[in-house]
């Protein structure tokens, strides 16, 4: 049987002295660890009222900042700047009226008033020749039925029938479009001759259209109607419209004076234009030639011997100004130097 002794109590010198072996024990083996700062208690939520310098909390600079704003906004209110400045939809307004403006002052430059006229004049001589080629066109089937004369279908006869109306159509445009060139070039072409042709060629397709058609050529037991031969008619009638028409219409383009304004204003005008367009405005035009066109006219017997200034400026497709210059010159048989202006 054993018997244990008991272990002696430590003294306190004993157990600082084993703190202090453990300290240098750690510090020897672990010298980088990094060190543990004690965790500070959890502070209580909210905000944290600090002070600066002045004392002044953080709400109060808050305030001050928000009275300053508001009292820069005041003073910004009463400028009446922003109120002065073009909106969008101002400016495209503006825009669109100046653009009008602009448009208004070239369309009174003579420049720009003579290409419009050359245009229309253009749209017109294209559209009446199709017209009058379209007419022609049409009343080519009535011709045909005409020389055909109940021949066969695709016989000779009826074949060489549909060239009946080509040659009377071409003749007549080639007349046509002679007058018409040199109608816009101020020279209409009113030889009796030429008109004569002309008329004996529209005769001739309308003769030819209505003829098949007129109760006296009908067929025993066949009733008339109107409507066949108004239908037949369409195409000579249409040309005939159009070979009387364009050549006036054609003159009226011819006598027009580019270098005056609307509402009386022309000689200003003209005076104002004088600088900008000395060759095309200033010459006027050739009195002498015109003159002697009109001795021709009264040599044919067109004219009277001594005619009027409302005959001359219907013959002559020209201006009051310019027909009383030519009869001037036509009764005192000398030259006009200056022209009309």
């Amino acid at each position: 049987m054993s018997i244990t002794t008991p272990t002696p109590e430590p003294s306190p010198e004993d157990v600082a002295r084993g703190l202090a072996e453990i300290e240098r024990y750690v510090a020897d083996r672990a010298p980088n660890l990094p060190v543990v700062e004690p965790a500070m208690p959890a502070s209580a939520p909210g905000p944290v009222e600090t002070e600066n310098e002045d004392g002044e909390t953080r709400r109060v600079r808050q305030l001050r900042a928000e009275v300053a704003e508001a009292r820069l906004l005041l003073d910004l209110q009463e400028d009446d700047a922003p109120l002065l400045l073009d909106t969008p939809r101002v400016r495209r307004r503006r825009r669109a009226a100046h653009e009008a403006a602009r448009l208004h002052e070239l369309e009174q430059d003579p420049t720009m008033r003579a290409w419009q006229a050359s245009r229309m004049r253009r749209i017109l001589v294209v559209g009446a020749m199709a017209s009058l080629a379209l007419a022609l066109g049409w009343s080519t089937a009535g011709v045909q039925e005409f020389a055909a004369d109940g021949a066969p279908a695709w016989s000779p006869a009826w074949v060489f029938a549909w060239f009946v109306e080509p040659f009377v159509s071409l003749a007549l445009l080639v007349v046509v479009g002679a007058r018409a060139y040199l109608a816009t070039r101020g020279r209409p072409l009113d030889d009796p001759k030429l008109m004569r042709i002309e008329w004996l060629f529209l005769l001739m397709s309308l003769g030819m259209n209505a003829w098949p058609y007129l109760p006296w050529s009908l067929a025993d037991g066949e009733a008339f109607s109107i409507a066949d031969l108004v239908m037949h008619l369409i195409g000579p009638v249409v040309a005939v419209t159009v070979v009387t028409a364009l050549p006036i219409i054609l003159a009226g383009f011819t006598s027009l004076d580019h270098g005056r304004r609307y509402g009386g204003t022309g000689a200003a005008y003209r005076a104002n234009a004088t600088g900008r367009y000395p060759s095309e405005y200033n010459a006027g035009p050739d009195v002498d030639a015109l003159a002697a066109r009109v001795r021709r006219l009264i040599e044919i017997g067109e004219l009277p011997a001594e005619p009027g200034i409302h005959k001359i400026r219907k013959v002559l497709g020209c201006g009051t100004d310019t027909a009383r210059d030519v009869a001037k010159v036509v009764r005192t048989g000398g030259a006009e130097t200056g022209g009309a202006a």
